[in-house]
Parts: structure tokens; C-alpha cells; sequence
């Protein structure tokens, strides 16, 4: 059994941060690997670095210029975060293998773009790969998105082959949910093969959420633990309203991001709220309660026919909000099926994704694909991610 040392780093589409873990890998083939979590950090971005990104999300204010700034100084936050995580997990930099690093993604457009007769689809992450190798010493793999996209993927999403990799059960069913920014779901079939894995983004996770609080109950960016929405009441009219999106009903594969739920969202909600003089609490109360509505609809209309679950397994900043993990169990408890957390499990909610990204950058390493076709949509598997090498 080989044992290898690598880094993931990861920072979502909630912008909270970077999520960084050391982990050991052991395996025994490609199909057979298994991950103990070393060191975690999470590393706040600066408020003027969280600024900056935000003001990229908006394609009029992204100019070429600031995107290639920025892309360069998150390397270089990424590479401190890389270095501070090893020196926690008692390991040197010349232990590590490699860093799978997700970056920050500041457009997301998975579907067909029409140029010149042609079919093009796009996606943009930033944090300079290079420049996180030779701060560090260390190869880094980045912009994992693009390999997939280029034989018709959606680039996302990429979690389900690791969480095929780390989860799959012969006996139970289970559910992997993330709820970061946008809520993922990983359905993964009792005795299931790769092929027989599928996923798909469920909607808006905290998004919505931390975008409200953050107009409605400044300082503040999200609500810790879920303490306003359980102060609130649900308004009826506005959660029909959210229900009513046409994502919800699209079929699969999809995948959607802050293109569709972000500011230009949050301010229709804002512009509602100001003209029915609705409580602040109840507004975020109801957007909490249509993030869980969104993940069990999913369920019922995508999944449960085929494959009625045991476990819904939640991972993610959103497994922190008790609020929605206690509407989650509300709408789960009918169906039998049990909502757990990573904690629940022994496992960690907040480093989960960069662990991802580590054993992602691993396979790259040894050129095997990282990605399951019939998940994003590809033609076929392929090895996702672009390799920078140090100045030796």
C-alpha cells in the first residue's frame, strides 16, 4: 500500500474564505483508496480582497485588468495558506506530492454559447497555479473545470468522483449534500460503480442567505448557526415566489451558480421585502426554508424513484446552520430517509471539499481521469486540471 501526502485548497462561491487540509492518502489501485485528515485551516479572506472579488462577479465591472490581478494575489494567498496548513499538520514541503487547488470562480456558464456557427462553453477560476507552486516548492494543480468542459461536460460538479471514491456503501444508499454557496447533491447507489453515480446541483445553498443578512443585518455576512431564521415565521408568498424558478425543474445534468442566485437575486427579494414591509427575521426564515425545499424537491423528482435513499448525508458551511438542518429533517423524516451532517459521521463539514481537491490533484498526478462523464455530462472520462511546476 502507497502512502502519499498531498494539499487541497478550496474557496466557494459564499467567498468566506480558504479552506485549506493536509491529508494522507493510501491506496491500493485506482479504485481503492483511503483519506485521514491531517491539519485544516480556514483562512478569512481580507475584507478588501473579499471586496475586490465580489466586484469580479459582475462581468461589466470584471476587466481584464483586475482579473489578472487578482488571479496573481490569490496565488499568493492560497501559497500562505498552503504553507501555514503543512507547518499545523508537523510535515515539510518537501513531503507534500502535490496542492489541488479549486481556485476562486468568478463566472460559471456551462451551457452552449453560440460563436462563429460553433458550441462553446465556459467557466472562469482564478489563483495563479504557478504561483502557488513556486511560493511553496511544491506542484500544484489548478483549473480543474476546464479538461471536462472541453469534451461537453458542464466542468461540474467534480466532488462526486471523490465522494464515489470515499462513500459508496454495498448495502445503504446514500446522499451526499453540500451546501455551500449553491447546494450540490451526489446520489450514490447501494453497490453502485462509478457509472452508476450521478449528481447535480440542488440550487441555492447559503447564497441567498448570506446575501440578505448581509444587506438586512450588517455587520453581519451569514447567519451564524442559523439564529435569525429560527427567530422568523415563513412568508407564504415569497416562498412560492422562490419555488417557482425555472432551475428547479430543468433536467439533468445542471448546474447553476451566481450567474442565476446572486446579487441581482437577493435585491428582487430586497425590492418584494420593501414593498410588503416584511419582517426581516421571516424573510430569511423563508429563504432557509427554500434552500431545504429545493434539496428534498430534488430528491423527490430526481432521485427517489429510482433510488429511495437511507442517508442524506450533509457537508458544507450550511451543515453549521441548525435552522436548516432541522427543516431538512422535517422534510426528509416522510420519505424515512435519515439527515446526518460529516460530523455525525466522524467526518469534517468544512474541510470535505479541499480534501476533494487534494485527492483530485492526486489522480492528475498519476494521469488517471478525475472526473465521472455521466455526472457533468462528458463524452467520456479525462484528467482534469492544469500542472504548474516549482523552479527546482
Amino acid at each position: 500500500m502507497s502512502k502519499t501526502y498531498v494539499v487541497g485548497l478550496m474557496s466557494g462561491t459564499s467567498v468566506d474564505g480558504i479552506d485549506a487540509a493536509v491529508i494522507e492518502i493510501d491506496s491500493t489501485s485506482a479504485q481503492e483508496v483511503s483519506v485521514q485528515l491531517l491539519a485544516f485551516e480556514n483562512t478569512p479572506f481580507p475584507k478588501e480582497t473579499r471586496d475586490r472579488i465580489f466586484e469580479l462577479f459582475d462581468p461589466a465591472l470584471a476587466t481584464i485588468d483586475k482579473v489578472g490581478m487578482m488571479n496573481m494575489w490569490l496565488g499568493e494567498l492560497y501559497a500562505q495558506a498552503t504553507s501555514s496548513v503543512i507547518a499545523k499538520s508537523g510535515l515539510q514541503a518537501k513531503q507534500i506530492s502535490v496542492i489541488g487547488s479549486h481556485g476562486q470562480t468568478i463566472y460559471h456558464a456551462p451551457w452552449d454559447h453560440s460563436i462563429e456557427g460553433k458550441k462553446v462553453r465556459f467557466t472562469v477560476q482564478i489563483g495563479e497555479g504557478a504561483v502557488i507552486a513556486n511560493r511553496t516548492g511544491i506542484p500544484c494543480v489548478s483549473d480543474f473545470r476546464i479538461a471536462d468542459m472541453a469534451v461537453g461536460g458542464q466542468g461540474a460538479p467534480l466532488v462526486p468522483f471523490t465522494e464515489y471514491l470515499l462513500y459508496r456503501s454495498e448495502r445503504k444508499t446514500r446522499l451526499l449534500q453540500n451546501i455551500g454557496g449553491i447546494g450540490n447533491v451526489t446520489v450514490l447507489p447501494a453497490g453502485a460503480s462509478a457509472e452508476d453515480v450521478y449528481a447535480f446541483d440542488t440550487g441555492p445553498g447559503n447564497m441567498i442567505i448570506d446575501a440578505l443578512v448581509a444587506q438586512l443585518f450588517a455587520p453581519l455576512t451569514m447567519d451564524v448557526g442559523g439564529q435569525i431564521a429560527a427567530q422568523g415565521q415563513l412568508i407564504d408568498e415569497l416562498l412560492a415566489w422562490l419555488q417557482q424558478d425555472d432551475y428547479y425543474r430543468m433536467p439533468l445534468p445542471k448546474s447553476t451558480g451566481r450567474e442565476r442566485f446572486g446579487t441581482q437575486y437577493a435585491e428582487q427579494i430586497l425590492t418584494m421585502m420593501r414593498k410588503q414591509q416584511w419582517r426581516a427575521e421571516d424573510v430569511i426564515a423563508t429563504v432557509t426554508y427554500a434552500t431545504a425545499w429545493s434539496i428534498h424537491y430534488s430528491y423527490e423528482h430526481f432521485i427517489a424513484d429510482e433510488h429511495p435513499a437511507h442517508e442524506l448525508l450533509v457537508g458544507g458551511g450550511g451543515s453549521y446552520n441548525v435552522t436548516l438542518i432541522s427543516y431538512l429533517k422535517q422534510l426528509f423524516t416522510p420519505n424515512s430517509v435519515k439527515v446526518l451532517t460529516q460530523e455525525d459521521i466522524g467526518g469534517s463539514s468544512d474541510a470535505k471539499e479541499a480534501i476533494a481537491f487534494g485527492l483530485l490533484a492526486h489522480y492528475t498526478m498519476q494521469r488517471l481521469p478525475n472526473n465521472i462523464a455521466n455526472v457533468t455530462g462528458a463524452s467520456q472520462p479525462v484528467v482534469m486540471g492544469k500542472l504548474s511546476w516549482p523552479i527546482q
